[in-house]
């Protein structure tokens, strides 16, 4: 529910010297690629994206809240003015349900859980992530010349988790100029997008992902529903053309827009435009009219295509992949450590918020009721219904999922941190799967993007657990872990094999196994919405039996080292087995190389029921 992104992100880095409005050139589509090039000079080559494979996490029903207070009703005057302001620039996005509740207003509320905890907190929807970025310098500029509580700029901000590599590194390139500790930092999260970030096109694409090859879609270009397609592209062993000046028959293209409403409008307007055809980077001299048929966005976005025109279904959402987007919180370092009560007791608002937006319909309705305040659009009603998702029928009368957003609490927060025996760092795969897109389709913009260690504060989130009782802090926990699908998987997200070594005629790996574990595990966590099936296959060399238990024992040493690696996110029941021994090659047996493409593991994700 952004109308722009940047996390949602921006992809240029911004290096020293290079100007605000540059980057900005890049980010709106100036990429720089040339445009007029004699048939056969080399452009940008299309590229698989990298496989993205993320975190397992519970979506929002069936999650118990960490308290069961009964919802009492802020004032809707100010509140705690006594206080210092402190100032959070974010996003119209449903995920902030919680958010909206504790303030009780834009401004914190009398009575409200951020007044109860002393925080008066103003919230400013900011649809600029380049402004976002700019004000975090202001505030932190501010800070650099001795004023301990800066009037200007913005003490935080609220992006996409799938966008934060990006966006840090281009924010503390430059706040590290001011110092170490002047850099911005991630501390919390509000909630998760779970469905209305989506990548939209043809039901034959969804049907057949190969459809795709050729097509040509309409999003704001390197931002969180960007990457949604990326995954996708990725996990189906597709290309992906990164120049949008070009057409590649053999990959997915696209057409920049503006913001989720110009995706939107160029698709419902059957945008067209003649472009140039390359094939493996080379431009062949052929040109091609090309017409939008797909967009990537999110709601409202996908509320107006649906009604608007229609015709396009759900190819892949942050249902399926639903760690990719965390609500971030992002604030100045320096700030935050001088100001550690204030910080816990946002933070803290913000989770008893959700708590209440989880388990009280009254609470929900009131927050919704703050959210078209704080964005200045809709009603109530709009944002409450788009909040837990619908499906509907769009203007050709075709069923297709609209909305979906879930809050956090205590609980959720320290599982998707990595802050619960047995679970991994969920922000953490996910800021490194699509960090390391990035890299792959731009690696001379994006070369690298700063550590997890360097941008990640849970001290705060410590310093919260502290003071909640170990009983009701493990019930709680224990409540939000991700459970086993209990039916039948539905249709299939994607399906991909990886080259996974192990020792000759054993289902041990062998050393040169670790990397690709490491990624296959890391790209698994970011689907948490998803059934994960292994399925193994072998060569036609030696008896056909042994090769059958052969590709069952490698499946299962699979299956086995993901529950190991993190059992809170790969529970038994949720990673499934498949046999299928030499019966389904992919290649000739005739060849060595034949042979070693036939032996894999193919995993596949399905849609949890």
């Amino acid at each position: 529910m952004r109308l722009t992104a940047l996390g949602k992100i921006i992809l240029l880095i911004l290096v020293a010297g290079v100007a605000v409005g540059t980057w900005n050139f890049w980010q709106r589509g100036g990429s720089g690629l040339m445009s007029k090039i004699a048939p056969g000079a080399k452009d940008k080559e299309s590229t698989v994206p990298k496989a993205a494979p993320l975190p397992d996490v519970p979506s929002s029903s069936g999650v118990q809240p960490v308290s069961t207070t009964a919802f009492t009703m802020p004032g809707t005057e100010p509140g705690c003015t006594d206080k210092p302001e402190v100032r959070w620039l974010l996003w119209a996005w449903n995920s902030q349900m919680g958010a909206m509740l504790a303030n009780g207003g834009p401004q914190a509320t009398k009575g409200s859980l951020m007044c109860q905890h002393g925080v008066n907190l103003k919230m400013i929807r900011q649809d600029d992530a380049e402004k976002m970025q700019g004000e975090l310098i202001t505030f932190a500029q501010e800070l650099k010349n001795g004023n301990p509580q800066p009037k200007k700029g913005a003490h935080f901000v609220a992006i996409m988790g799938d966008g934060s590599a990006t966006f840090l590194k281009s924010v503390n390139d430059q706040l590290k100029r001011l110092g170490p500790e002047y850099t911005a930092r991630v501390i919390g999260s509000c909630g998760y997008s779970r469905g209305e970030d989506k990548f939209m096109g043809p039901a034959a694409w969804k049907a057949n992902p190969e459809a795709a090859r050729g097509g040509v879609v309409a999003g704001y270009l390197r931002d969180g529903d960007w990457n949604i397609a990326q995954k996708w592209l990725g996990d189906n062993g597709l290309k992906n053309n990164p120049d949008e000046k070009t057409y590649d028959p053999d990959a997915l293209n696209w057409v920049a827009a503006s913001d989720y409403i110009d995706a939107g409008q160029k698709y419902i307007a059957g945008y067209s435009e003649t472009r140039p055809v390359v094939r493996n980077g080379k431009r062949t001299g052929e040109t091609k009219k090309i017409t939008v048929q797909g967009v990537v966005t999110w709601t409202p976005g996908d509320v107006t295509v649906a009604k608007e025109k229609g015709g396009l279904v759900s190819i892949a959402s942050t249902k399926e992949y639903s760690s990719q987007m965390p609500n971030t919180i992002i604030g100045i370092n320096k700030w935050m450590q001088a100001n550690r009560p204030t910080v816990q007791g946002m933070l803290q608002a913000i989770m008893e918020g959700g708590d209440l937006v989880r388990s009280n319909p009254e609470a929900l309705h009131y927050a919704a009721g703050v959210s078209a305040k704080v964005y200045g659009e809709q009603d109530a009603a709009y944002w409450e219904k788009y909040y837990k998702g619908v499906t509907e029928a769009d203007k050709t009368g075709q069923s297709v999922e609209l909305g979906g957003s879930s809050v956090n609490n205590l609980a959720d927060n320290l599982l998707l941190f990595g802050m619960v025996e047995g679970g991994a760092n969920l922000f953490e795969a996910t800021y490194t799967v699509f960090g390391d897109i990035v890299k792959s389709q731009y690696p001379e913009l994006v070369p690298n993007y700063p550590p997890i260690s360097s941008i990640l504060d849970t001290s705060y989130l410590a310093g919260i657990r502290k003071q909640v009782a170990p009983a009701q802090m493990k019930t709680a926990v224990n409540s939000v872990k991700p459970q086993a699908s209990q039916g039948k998987s539905g249709a299939v997200v994607s399906r991909r094999a990886w080259r996974i070594p192990f020792q000759s005629g054993k289902a041990d790996f062998s050393p040169a196994a670790a990397k690709q574990l490491q990624q296959l595990r890391r790209d698994l966590l970011v689907a948490g919405g998803t059934t994960i099936e292994v399925h193994g296959h072998t060569d036609s060399q030696g008896n056909p039996q042994t090769n059958m238990g052969l590709s069952e024992a490698r499946a299962f040493a699979v299956k086995k080292w993901l529950e190991k690696q993190s059992p809170v996110n790969f529970p038994s029941g949720r990673v499934r087995v498949f046999a299928h021994g030499q019966t389904n090659p992919v290649a000739p047996n005739s060849s060595e190389a034949g042979r070693a493409q036939n032996r894999r593991v193919e995993i596949v994700l399905t849609a949890s029921k």
